[in-house]
């Protein structure tokens, strides 16, 4: 099944996509409100200025006099980043004064009632139009309209500063927020990092139950459902493995009183095809009687039974001459010559004595069974930085590259030839894996195999 998007970071994108959609409304809204102001502002200072230029456009008894001082028009003109326009009519629509370029007042504007638009003359700009009743004495009242325009930019600019000004705490806000957000989630999780480093580095064969401290309901939940499952694992390995040595035990016996039989028969048959019928009945019993043995040392290799026994430091000089001198007879019986090399005495590891025994003796076994007549089996002692290395060497015809690896495994055999089963290797591993060693199979020069088993020399090294 393909990995899923990580808990953390759907968490983390849930709780903050709200926040910056949130964000993102309030800015909007706040530039929104920002430019009203803004435009509020801006509209208000024009109709002031409308109101105090009208002040000056007085009736006469011949026309209009406008009382507008020099001073007043250099203002209105003065500063380029804010431009402003004015236009003076009477009647309404008949140019007096100002800049002629000013768009017409859209609509039919009351008097008295000013009317806020925007035009481009020709840059995008604010306008105000104002009409007044304007009498002059001695003759018929009249209308005065007065317009000022003043740029958009600086009205812009001030509904950007105001944005900023409201954008910018809510901002610092948001962020603050979602650090606050990263940091629960972190510690929310917490317990599930906790259980995915306790199974991450745990060894295969590790089923003891899993340790939470102050977890949360639902990772407790799914700790116990674990446990739980860890629990039941454990018993169906525990019956097999009983089931493995109970029937391994039982058939020992007829396994034995059958080989002893078929050896009796043996010696007193003398019809030749009885006599073959009877030496393969024994060789079938000796396979079946070495297949029990191997299946009672691989449930002795198993977690639990390696923990119920002896550990103590062993001596592997004593464990390697041992060995060496109780197979001698069968390697004689099987033309190969068996020897033994001890680089370094007194060379100590910590573990079984009766399990790495027996997977000397089957390496031992294998070099002499696989090696073939005439050939040199080997044992070597030595030690190598912090491991020990226990090598059997045989210059026989070797083993394939593809077969190396898959010889440790259950029940493969890299050759039909003799009474084998395709235990022996794999118990090696077995045995070498619970001591904290490795097994593995090397080429020979110039021909053969090397059986290594590297176990970590015991604290003090050597006897």
């Amino acid at each position: 099944m393909a990995p899923g998007r990580s808990l953390h970071r759907q968490l983390l994108l849930w709780l903050l996509l709200p926040q910056i959609v949130l964000w993102l409304v309030a800015a909007f809204g706040a530039y929104r409100v920002a430019s009203r102001h803004a435009d509020e502002l801006v509209d208000a200072s024009l109709l002031q200025a409308a109101r105090a230029l009208a002040r000056q456009i007085k009736p006469t008894a011949s026309g209009l006099f406008v009382d507008l001082p020099r001073s007043a028009q250099d203002i209105l003109s003065a500063d380029p980043d804010d431009r402003v326009m004015y236009t003076v009519s009477s009647p309404p629509g008949q140019f007096l004064l100002g800049d002629a370029r000013m768009p017409p007042t859209p609509g039919a504007p009351s008097l008295g009632e000013p009317v806020f638009y925007d035009a481009t003359v020709p840059e995008p700009m604010r306008v105000v139009s104002l009409d007044l009743h304007l009498g002059a004495p001695g003759a018929a009242e009249s209308a005065l309209r007065v317009q000022i325009a003043r740029a958009s930019a600086p009205r812009e600019l001030l509904a950007r500063r105001m944005l900023l000004d409201t954008a910018l705490p809510l901002s610092v806000l948001i962020a603050l927020m979602s650090v606050g957000v990263w940091a629960g989630i972190r510690r929310g999780l917490r317990p599930l990092a906790e259980l995915q480093r306790q199974m991450e580095g745990r060894r295969a064969d590790a089923l003891d139950p899993v340790q939470l401290r102050a977890a949360p309901p639902e990772v407790s939940a799914l700790a116990g459902a674990l446990n739980e499952l860890l629990g039941q694992v454990q018993q169906s390995l525990a019956t097999q493995r009983r089931f493995i040595s109970d029937a391994a035990h039982q058939l020992r016996t007829p396994l034995a009183g059958l080989k002893s039989q078929t050896e009796l028969a043996l010696a007193a048959a003398t019809d030749p095809a009885l006599r073959q019928r009877l030496e393969r009945v024994h060789e079938s019993a000796v396979r079946g009687a070495r297949l029990v043995s191997q299946l009672l040392v691989l449930a002795r290799s198993e977690p639990e039974a390696v923990a119920a026994q002896g550990w103590a430091e062993v001596d592997c000089s004593e464990l390697v001459n041992r060995t060496v001198a109780d197979w001698v007879p069968r390697a004689l019986v099987a033309g190969c010559d068996l020897g033994v090399e001890i680089a370094t005495e007194g060379l100590r590891v910590h573990g079984v004595a009766l399990l790495l025994g027996e997977a000397l003796v089957n390496l031992v076994d294998n070099a002499i069974r696989y090696a073939g007549a005439g050939a040199t089996v080997t044992v070597r002692l030595r030690r190598v930085g912090d491991d020990v290395w226990l090598d059997v060497e045989d210059n026989g015809p070797g083993l394939a590259p593809e077969l190396r690896e898959r010889a440790f495994e259950r029940f493969v055999r890299g050759s039909t030839a003799g009474e084998g089963c395709g235990l022996g290797l794999a118990i090696v591993r077995e045995i070498a894996e619970r001591h904290g060693g490795s097994a593995q199979l090397l080429p020979a020069a110039p021909h053969g195999c090397i059986a290594r088993l590297a176990l970590p020399v015991a604290s003090g090294g050597q006897a």
